[in-house]
């Protein structure tokens, strides 16, 4: 039996902020801010939507492309997760500061990082 659409929603939104949490902690420099790390049940509804919205773009990327993803760079997979993501902010934030639609050459080093380790995780499961 398939589980409901908003389990496997549920599910892969669950795997994209597991990648982000510890992204965060591997890469951020001191100790990260408390909304960065808060888990799945503490982060807001807008955020859970976007999280497993940008999870099946990154998967749908993998599987158009037969695998071929494969070859890409750490940089072009996370400069990928980082414009699905601006989407989505642009999608369920009406006037977001400038700091969460910046682009790829913008966002600091951390950030940059957690972005391709959350397409790889994402690609490892696709």
């Amino acid at each position: 039996m398939q589980p409901r659409p908003e389990t496997l929603q549920d599910e892969q939104g669950r795997v994209f902020r597991e990648a982000w949490i510890s992204g965060v902690r591997k890469y951020y420099p001191g100790e990260p801010k408390p909304g960065y790390v808060a888990p799945w049940e503490d982060t807001p509804g807008w955020e859970r939507q976007a999280a497993s919205a940008v999870y099946r773009q990154v998967a749908d990327f993998v599987s158009l492309s037969e695998g071929a993803t494969a070859k890409l760079t750490r940089e072009q997979k996370g400069r990928f997760v980082a414009l699905c993501w601006i989407a989505q902010i642009f999608k369920h934030i009406q006037d977001p500061k400038p700091s969460y639609v910046a682009d790829w050459d913008a966002l600091p080093e951390w950030q940059q990082q957690t972005d391709a380790d959350i397409f790889e995780q994402i690609e490892h499961r696709a």
